[in-house]
């Protein structure tokens, strides 16, 4: 009768401990390490993705501009943004010992 009635207490609320919602999908997960994991991504992969996107941004803009000068100095531009954002994407994974990559599991 007792395991009923922890049932019937867990489905209506009516438990003596006050749990939070999250507590309740913490004890129905099968892995409660799915909820808390985090990941660490390191400064220079946000400042890459953002170097890339803008880089890309560029190069599409400029193919707004009519002026030849202007237009070959804004594809080089975002050529070279492009290319600083693709280094400080992969410069965590290619240089281990740099600032930032977790080195312990």
């Amino acid at each position: 009768m007792k395991v009923a009635s922890t049932k019937l207490n867990y489905f209506t609320g009516n438990s003596t401990q006050k749990r939070s919602w999250l507590d309740r999908i913490h004890e129905n997960t099968k892995n409660s390490a799915d909820m808390t994991d985090t990941i660490v991504v390191p400064r220079t992969i946000f400042k890459g993705y953002l170097g890339i996107m803008a880089g890309t941004t560029i190069v599409t803009l400029s193919g707004l501009i009519s002026n030849p000068k202007l237009f070959k100095g804004t594809v080089a531009a975002g050529l070279l943004t492009s290319l600083y954002g693709t280094w400080a994407f992969v410069r965590p994974f290619i240089i281990k010992d740099t600032k930032g990559v977790e080195k312990a599991k």
